[in-house]
């Protein structure tokens, strides 16, 4: 099978959720790239971040996803910033159906308040560094995409749902 769906979107919209769900009903295998990444290094994101620094660990994610890219039958939650690299980007949406989860900046604060394991989200204004992150990182996303969906506070099974009724995803796992 040559299925590849690849989840992108900011921190918290839930795409290692949304992933989970999909892949169980299309018969994807599911990975996570942040959690394949922390698996092999056998340390967190946080401490990757704090060790070596976002340029080292956006190079380590980079080559990763490259790997993961290639994989047949394979629906990838990506991490936030996995299309800060142009390289990156063209992988994503040449090899497979690119899924962009978008939310506000109010859903991602409420998704993220409680989390303190986030790099880029150890910030005195939470609220600023999310807009600030969204700025940079919308256009990216959206230009990489293939297909949107609002993640926002929509019910996690009805937003799979909505997104199996899309024609390009159909196509994309071979029930068109």
């Amino acid at each position: 099978m040559q299925s590849r769906i690849f989840l992108i979107g900011m921190m918290g919209v839930g795409k290692s959720t949304i992933g989970r769900l999909l892949a169980r009903q299309t018969g994807l295998e599911f990975v996570d790239c942040d959690r394949e990444m922390e698996s092999r290094s056998g340390v967190t994101i946080a401490t990757m971040f704090e060790v070596e620094g976002e340029d080292a660990f956006r190079r380590r994610e980079a080559a990763l996803l490259d790997e993961l890219t290639q994989r047949s039958g394979i629906l990838l939650a990506t991490g936030g910033g996995a299309v800060l690299q142009p390289e990156s980007r063209e992988r994503l949406r040449a090899r497979g159906l690119v899924i962009y989860l978008e939310s506000t900046v109010d859903e991602v604060l409420r998704r993220t308040q409680a989390d303190r394991t986030r790099p880029l989200l150890q910030a005195i204004d939470r609220r600023a560094r999310i807009e600030e992150l969204l700025r940079q990182r919308r256009p990216l996303y959206e230009s990489t995409a293939h297909l949107t969906f609002h993640s926002g506070t929509v019910n996690p099974k009805k937003l799979v749902a909505r997104i199996l009724e899309s024609d390009a995803v159909r196509r994309a796992v071979g029930v068109a």
